[in-house]
């Protein structure tokens, strides 16, 4: 099997209720429950305003190069999201209209590039969420090589097909498979607490005495001093 040039079709698959449950939640609360260690930055951002929650099928593509991500449309599962690992090449979208057509076809899950996109009306009027870096008219080369079922690096986090990946207008979070169950109890846990305290703001039942006692003792215990 000639490396760099491999197509891998399948995977160990995390339970798909904890794929629908964990998708509920905001993106920032299960990043506060990784320790906000495994969002997605470097310019990864959507380029429509539809919600992202799948199990990860990863592609590895050289610069400008898409053979491998056409193919990874036929051996995704409904619901997979495709994480292309373009190098963060900006110069050619390895993804555009035709593409998201027949992703949505097959009920594949969304897009989220480590490079380009392109035919941006097409991507704001389907329903499949698409996270990019950019966006570019010009389109990519289909020669290979590449690589499917790979660990690759998409905004700045490795992701590994069969991870969880949940993003909205704040960004992508990546739940590794074997942390999921943990993440989510602690993401429910956190979502709970973070609505009760904003509600009791809005009662005025959260003093600026608590607010200032809070934060105070933070800024002391880091060092923080008055002057």
């Amino acid at each position: 099997m000639p490396i760099g040039f491999r197509a891998i079709t399948s995977f160990e698959r995390p339970d798909p209720h904890l794929v629908e449950a964990l998708g509920k939640i905001p993106s920032s609360n299960i990043g506060d429950c990784v320790r906000r260690m495994y969002c997605m930055f470097g310019g990864i951002r959507p380029f429509n305003k539809r919600p992202l929650s799948g199990v990860a099928f990863t592609v590895k593509v050289p610069s400008g190069d898409n053979l491998v991500a056409q193919m990874a449309l036929d051996y995704a599962s409904p619901g997979d999201i495709i994480v292309v690992d373009g190098a963060g090449y900006p110069d050619r979208a390895l993804v555009g209209g035709m593409m998201l057509t027949y992703a949505e076809s097959r009920g594949l899950g969304g897009f989220v590039v480590n490079g380009a996109v392109r035919d941006l009306d097409d991507i704001a009027a389907s329903p499949l969420p698409v996270f990019a870096m950019s966006a570019t008219p010009l389109g990519p080369y289909r020669e290979g090589p590449g690589e499917m079922n790979v660990p690759v690096v998409c905004g700045g986090q490795v992701v590994m097909p069969g991870d969880i990946l949940v993003g909205d207008s704040d960004g992508i979070v990546v739940i590794p498979r074997k942390d999921a169950p943990t993440v989510l109890e602690l993401a429910r846990q956190n979502l709970a607490k973070e609505q009760e305290e904003m509600q009791s703001m809005r009662t005025g039942a959260y003093s600026s005495e608590l607010h200032k006692e809070t934060f105070q003792r933070d800024f002391l215990r880091h060092g923080g001093s008055f002057v």
